[in-house]
């Protein structure tokens, strides 16, 4: 326990009082050789004791004077370079500084391992950012690859004779005008993400009836869903009207691409069901379905951009690869949330929440 105490006692020295206790020591250890020297040497013993206590004063102060003067010039004129080097604020730092405070050591200490820390930090999101950028980049080349190599095959089978053979021409014409229809979705929700990232676009925030707007997506759903043999339902006990306050036409958005989701990744005569339920302020609105499911290790990587848990499948059932991407970001711009519950071979549960009207 004194150890620690000793430790903790130098640890905590100021400027002054490093130079203070340095002082005293040299002046003792000259007041000692200059006791034993009288004592070895009777020419000096002559000397009175109040100048020997003159000379300890003085090599006192002179010992004081210059340990400070090093101390200064050669240590803490560097730690201040290396302080200032670290602050982020632009305020001056006065040259004495250091005599400011009692504990400028251990305060430069904390100051320099909190910005050690923040340096390592911020290295460590730039390497997880460049390498979203470079699984973006890549993901965008992929996507985009697909239809452009689709759409040069059948201009070139055009090009080379078949654009005069009724039997492949408006054919291919159709294939080709898809494929390029099949880009601007991506391009259109790759600008979209941007805006809600950016904060570029205004939410035009309203009140509405939130099951009235899944009506309203459940009857332009309707025929995809008969397509699939899919039943589209609320959740009974749970299918109470809220009034929420969102931008409705966004909250449309979200509503579609969750229930089209369902629909094409649902099991043939299955079911979509949505769900609400009060929880104070707030509603959360549930989609769910009795379809494929997926595993644990993708959910949570469901919502990044072009992420398709099931690649076999998800691209020939078209979208842009971005549709949950939006989602989220639609949410994110409304101070809101999403989570996703799902098992496979059972169905998935994709929830959020609104802010009740009222």
């Amino acid at each position: 326990m004194s150890v620690f105490k000793s430790n903790e006692f130098f640890k905590n020295l100021s400027v002054n009082q490093i130079a203070l206790y340095a002082s005293l020591l040299i002046s003792l250890i000259v007041l000692v050789l200059n006791t034993v020297s009288r004592i070895m040497t009777p020419e000096l013993a002559a000397v009175t004791w109040a100048e020997q206590v003159g000379i300890f004063l003085i090599v006192l102060l002179a010992a004081y004077l210059l340990i400070r003067f090093v101390m200064n010039r050669y240590i803490y004129r560097r730690v201040k370079l290396i302080y200032k080097s670290i602050r982020t604020s632009k305020i001056s730092i006065p040259d004495d500084w250091y005599e400011s405070t009692d504990d400028m050591l251990n305060e430069v200490e904390t100051d320099v391992r909190v910005w050690a820390e923040g340096q390592a930090k911020e290295i460590e999101t730039l390497k997880t950012l460049e390498n979203y950028r470079k699984i973006f980049l890549g993901n965008v080349s992929h996507e985009l690859k697909t239809p452009i190599f689709s759409i040069q095959g059948y201009i070139e089978t055009l090009l080379d004779g078949g654009l005069y053979d009724e039997s492949i021409n408006e054919r291919y014409l159709k294939r080709a005008s898809l494929n390029v229809e099949r880009i601007l979705t991506i391009v259109r929700d790759l600008e979209e993400i941007s805006k809600l990232e950016s904060g570029e676009l205004l939410l035009e925030v309203q009140q509405f009836d939130i099951k009235e707007l899944v009506r309203e997506v459940f009857f332009d759903l309707e025929f995809q869903a008969k397509e699939k043999g899919i039943r589209l339902v609320f959740k009974e006990g749970a299918d109470k009207a809220f009034q929420v306050k969102a931008d409705r036409e966004y909250i449309r958005r979200v509503l579609d691409n969750l229930i089209v989701n369902s629909i094409r990744y649902g099991r043939e005569g299955g079911f979509t069901k949505v769900s609400f339920y009060d929880m104070d302020k707030q509603v959360l609105i549930e989609v769910s379905d009795d379809g494929i499911g997926i595993e644990q290790k993708h959910l949570k990587h469901l919502f990044d951009r072009f992420y398709r848990a099931d690649k076999s499948r998800s691209r020939h059932s078209g979208g842009s690869g971005l549709g949950l991407s939006i989602v989220k970001h639609i949410l994110e711009a409304h101070h809101q949330s999403i989570n996703v519950r799902s098992t496979l071979g059972i169905g998935s549960t994709f929830g959020f929440t609104l802010d009740k009207a009222g």
